[in-house]
């Protein structure tokens, strides 16, 4: 069998802008080189809260030179899995879209299904549904927004591994298992699922070739690359944390004191 070396961009110069808490961390990375693999001129997120997906999706779509939009809709009220919040984090996700992507990232604050009206049928590239996550909200949410997302387009799914309340991703995501030619599904974290919506131009890309048209242990391979990808991203983070906080230890006057000594504090 052949073999092939897949290298992603997310492993030679990815280094994530915006930190927020939230389990989609796991899997920054794949969207890093996503983003890359298909140059979506549409972005659109159901389910935004504090933007780190989001801001991902931005942020890459800069760096590798995308001209697209992306387009973050959510009532930023909360739910029954969120709970409710005030404006805070709204105006913080606000104020960051407009201090780093101005004209590139949109925020629509209203209910997704109120948003329909604004997006053409066959206009979006790149779907993210990561609203309420029980199985008849995410059911709604694909059913609703499938006809918007372009032949060949992809659908990413977050949390279809996530098996606690009520919950009920992960059972939608196996019906579509069933189903579905081009689909795909990384076990880690929460789990993110990825459908490609059937037709479109053939594309010829390692990521989307391993995705959809690779056998069992490419597929295997490719879980576990992202699995040692999402551990890199946060060894590396906590390593620039460390060095920053013994930096501003000397600057304060503690030279004398050992590194043993200077604590994380998590994270």
């Amino acid at each position: 069998m052949e073999f092939r070396v897949y290298f992603p961009s997310s492993l030679q110069r990815f280094e994530p802008k915006r930190m927020v808490f939230s389990t989609w961390v796991d899997h920054l990375p794949f969207a890093y080189d996503l983003v890359e693999a298909i140059s979506p001129k549409m972005v659109v997120e159901l389910g935004v809260y504090n933007g780190l997906s989001f801001f991902t999706f931005c942020q890459a779509m800069v760096e590798h030179d995308v001209d697209g939009v992306a387009y973050a809709i959510d009532c930023w009220e909360g739910d029954a899995h969120t709970e409710g919040y005030d404006d805070s984090i709204y105006n913080d996700v606000a104020t960051y879209a407009r201090d780093h992507y101005r004209g590139i990232a949109y925020l629509m604050r209203t209910y997704f299904n109120d948003a329909l009206a604004h997006f053409s049928d066959g206009s979006v590239d790149l779907l993210h549904i990561d609203g309420l996550h029980t199985y008849e909200a995410v059911k709604e949410d694909f059913t609703n927004w499938y006809p918007k997302v372009r032949p060949g387009g992809i659908i990413l799914f977050h949390d279809v591994m996530a098996r606690i309340k009520d919950f009920g991703a992960w059972k939608f995501f196996d019906e579509l298992l069933q189903t579905e030619p081009e689909i795909f599904r990384f076990n880690h974290g929460f789990g993110l699922g990825v459908l490609r919506k059937p037709g479109g131009a053939d594309t010829n890309n390692q990521l989307l070739d391993l995705l959809f048209s690779g056998n069992e242990e490419e597929h295997q391979k490719l879980r576990q690359l992202y699995v040692h990808a999402a551990h890199f991203l946060e060894a590396r983070r906590q390593a620039t944390k460390f060095k920053a906080m013994v930096a501003n230890k000397k600057a304060k006057g503690g030279q004398g004191k050992s590194t043993e000594q200077v604590n994380d504090g998590g994270g």
